[in-house]
């Protein structure tokens, strides 16, 4: 017999209504509850567009009003716990296995990264390719001061890098031509703007059902990283064939009939020569899915962390013309244009300068993890909840959530003094003690996070982007060519520059770019 409309719909209802209601019932149970914090601009989208601004200054404005300990809200009206007690964040951190990414996170990640390393709990002539395309738009121009968007000029640059240093792989990304080679197509479909959250989509990410329902956005990326997983299959396959060749032969150097070179050291060569090492269990040996797996992660996550950090400090540069003088004489008195590792790592200001920047404009502004179990958070300092009780921890139930807020952490004043907000390199040549106690993996701060699921490619980032500014500021004078108010960020997964009064432009960077004068 058929089934009545009316049974169909109470069905489909009682479905919903177990999927939601743990996400419904959160608030009611959780002992974020008894946390101090703001109250909640909207129903629906909690603190999350706010935080889509500068995260960094929302949160220190949460602090200073609330102490070191609170919550706050996000999509409907979830409690998030927020604190910069750095005892607390090296225990979240360090508990890797205890404090994981949240489920909502890993389902919006892996629908345009895939399940790389995100869910598993030629360098210097690409770098003189984007120098002479501005020079020759300067030569164009009369030898004048020429305007480009240095946020795009970078992005380009540094898909090509992470192309050819990952995966042996050209993008052709700053080929004056603008055409695009398939790869990189996939690529932008990825990262294009419009990928901002709709309502529909956040919904989604919290509710399974409704990832039943197609969007025109989930179609576009969807068919952007099946093309992206070919090209990486198609470029696994070429490589290992030339490398097992060259390993039954004993040859070395180019395999020339599939033009391969197996002696290359990009990260796919060296990951497929420690697959097919003779040596190497069989139950360590990754498949070609979980190869092909890493290929999204690394060349979004390789490029647009790079691209950003430089952006910003680019822009610190042009709004102290005397720390860009400063490190463009240091740069200058190097005297290859092509330095090693070694002499770029031997640069004192320009050290300073990095560390400052990461500091101040971290790119990626805050993270997420979801307590898995229930537990005790220790804290330096004891907080007050909002029942005027005394607690030196905080009480978190399994399933809550915590917000890592890297560029609050980076810029209280109770570590870096009054002048935390302030760009001071020189800061660095004796770092307050204070800063000893930032749980992250690299310089006394935490922009490269700290734990087992620290960044592991934070030393191919330093080095990268000390390569970028020798170049760059040793060929070129920068200078804003807006006023430095109308500058602003927008931080969906990485931190980029947005200029108010063109906001409707999506990112960038517009600078005036000159010959360095001697």
């Amino acid at each position: 017999m058929p089934i009545p409309w009316t049974a169909v719909l109470f069905l489909a209802f009682l479905y919903l209504a177990y999927n939601a209601l743990p996400t419904l019932l959160a608030p009611l149970l959780t002992p974020l509850r008894r946390l101090p914090g703001p109250s909640s601009p909207n129903w629906f989208w909690g603190h999350l567009r706010e935080f889509r601004g500068d995260a960094g200054t929302l949160a220190q404005s949460w602090i200073a009003k609330y102490g070191h300990v609170l919550r706050f809200k996000l999509i409907l009206n979830l409690d998030r716990l927020l604190t910069t007690d750095t005892k607390a964040l090296n225990h979240i951190l360090t508990h890797s296995a205890d404090y994981q990414k949240p489920a909502q996170t890993r389902v919006a990640l892996s629908g345009i990264f895939g399940e790389g390393l995100l869910f598993a709990e030629g360098g210097n002539a690409v770098l003189n390719i984007l120098r002479d395309l501005w020079q020759s738009s300067i030569s164009r121009h009369g030898g004048a001061a020429t305007q480009v968007d240095i946020l795009a000029g970078l992005n380009q640059m540094t898909l090509d890098v992470i192309g050819l240093a990952g995966f042996g792989y050209d993008f052709d990304a700053l080929n004056p031509s603008g055409e695009m080679n398939p790869l990189r197509s996939a690529l932008n479909e990825i990262l294009n703007p419009a990928a901002q959250s709709s309502p529909l989509v956040l919904i989604q990410t919290f509710i399974p059902f409704f990832r039943r329902i197609p969007t025109e956005r989930r179609k576009k990326i969807e068919a952007a990283r099946k093309s992206m997983l070919q090209i990486g299959a198609e470029l696994l396959a070429k490589k290992r064939t030339a490398l097992l060749a060259a390993s039954e032969s004993k040859e070395q150097g180019v395999i020339s009939e599939d033009n391969v070179d197996v002696s290359g050291r990009d990260l796919l060569t060296l990951l497929i020569k420690a697959n097919i090492a003779k040596d190497l269990p069989e139950s360590q040996r990754l498949s070609d899915d979980e190869v092909i797996a890493q290929i999204p992660t690394f060349f979004v996550a390789g490029h647009e962390t790079t691209a950003s950090a430089v952006t910003w400090c680019l822009f610190a540069l042009s709004v102290d013309v005397n720390i860009q003088h400063k490190l463009r004489e240091e740069l200058r008195a190097v005297e290859t244009e092509t330095p090693s590792m070694d002499e770029l790592m031997a640069l004192p200001y320009l050290d300073c300068v990095l560390r400052e920047t990461l500091r101040l404009y971290p790119p990626v502004a805050y993270t997420a993890r979801q307590a898995m179990k229930d537990d005790l958070i220790p804290l330096n300092k004891p907080y007050t909840d909002t029942h005027g009780e005394v607690q030196d921890a905080i009480r978190i139930r399994a399933g809550d959530q915590i917000m890592i807020c890297i560029a609050a952490i980076n810029q209280m004043k109770e570590i870096w003094g009054d002048d935390a907000d302030e760009f001071k390199p020189e800061r660095w040549y004796n770092p307050p003690a204070g800063a000893s106690s930032i749980p992250g993996v690299w310089g006394n701060v935490l922009s490269f996070l700290g734990g087992p699921r620290a960044c592991i490619g934070y030393r191919f980032s330093l080095v990268e982007f000390k390569a970028l500014m020798f170049t760059l500021l040793r060929a070129f004078e920068f200078d804003l060519a807006v006023p430095k108010e109308d500058v602003t960020k927008r931080s969906l997964i990485v931190t980029k520059p947005v200029i108010k009064s063109l906001g409707e432009n999506g990112n960038q960077m517009p600078m005036f770019v000159r010959p360095a004068r001697r």
